[in-house]
């Protein structure tokens, strides 16, 4: 957290005080959306100088990206900041660059195929519509892929939004499918999807519109996402990075440089992107990176979901 070093809180850990790390959820070290503001950089500085941090490993979402650019980029004010540093992508939203995957995505999604599954057992007894609500923020990777996993018919993403035409387009084709003898219907909605067709709007307009076909229910999952023990996917993929940190910090050591980078997962081969590069590779209204390998399965959901 950036505000152990703006308060100069800082505590030296050993092996005992991280063992059994790798199987908990949550965040041991504390955390906070908190980026440093241009006052509290100079602060900061005299953290590092005043205990010798020779290095920064900084694990976090977009708030940690933010923050690790910016102290990067005042450098020349501040001597302290150069030092080797390097960002690991730590985000149940999937929305950072320079990763395919972030910490804590796989797991989340495990928890939403989970939930879907249950909601889709207690559903298909009666003729029913559910609307489902995930979170991700202006990203809908977490949305996309559990309707891929769990078979859903419909699924509202940011980067599409939501238009009335695709409304209407949507109750026909799920009147003709209840008329056809569809038994559940599966829509799932990024929580950012639409400022005004809202997961309770949805609802309302596919009740009023099903001509008593079916009825409809809605499901925020809320919070439940960010909990749960870590999977197997996530915990090697947290070591992965890990050690890549550390080896990166004690190579640009040895070698006297002072390199700052952020890493992530590219074709399954862990991969550096120089700090000055991330406003290159982001869109930053949106707070989700430029390219975003997963929006290409869009079209197989799409042939899935045919009636």
């Amino acid at each position: 957290s950036f505000e152990g070093l703006i308060h100069g809180k800082i505590e030296e850990l050993n092996w005992g005080d991280v063992e059994g790390w790798t199987a908990l959820g949550g965040a041991e070290l504390g955390s906070t959306r908190h980026v440093p503001t241009t006052e509290q950089l100079y602060a900061v500085a005299r953290t590092l100088e005043t205990h010798q941090v020779d290095g920064l490993l900084v694990i976090g979402g977009w708030k940690a990206y933010q923050a690790i650019y910016k102290i990067y980029s005042e450098r020349d004010r501040y001597p302290a900041f150069k030092i080797p540093m390097i960002c690991l992508p730590a985000t149940i939203d999937n929305n950072l660059p320079g990763s395919e995957l972030s910490i804590g995505a796989d797991t989340a999604l495990n928890v939403i195929v989970e939930a879907l599954d249950r909601i889709k057992q207690s559903a298909t007894a009666a003729r029913r519509c559910f609307v489902v609500e995930v979170m991700g923020r202006h990203c809908g990777y977490l949305a996309l892929m559990s309707g891929l996993a769990s078979g859903a018919e419909r699924i509202y993403l940011p980067e599409e939004g939501i238009t009335l035409k695709d409304l209407q387009a949507d109750v026909e084709r799920m009147l003709t499918s209840f008329r056809d003898g569809r038994r559940f219907y599966l829509t799932i909605r990024n929580e950012q999807a639409n400022p005004q067709y809202t997961t309770d709007f949805l609802a309302r307009l596919f009740d009023q519109e099903s001509n008593r076909l079916f009825d409809v229910r809605q499901a925020i999952l809320g919070h439940i996402q960010q909990g749960g023990n870590p999977s197997p996917f996530d915990r090697i993929l947290a070591t992965r990075l890990a050690a890549h940190g550390i080896d990166f910090l004690t190579e640009e050591l040895a070698r006297g440089s002072a390199g700052g980078v952020f890493a992530g997962l590219v074709e399954g081969k862990l991969s550096n992107f120089p700090i000055r590069q991330m406003p290159d590779m982001v869109d930053l209204p949106n707070r989700r990176p430029l390219e975003q390998w997963w929006l290409s399965l869009r079209s197989v959901l799409q042939a899935l979901a045919q009636p």
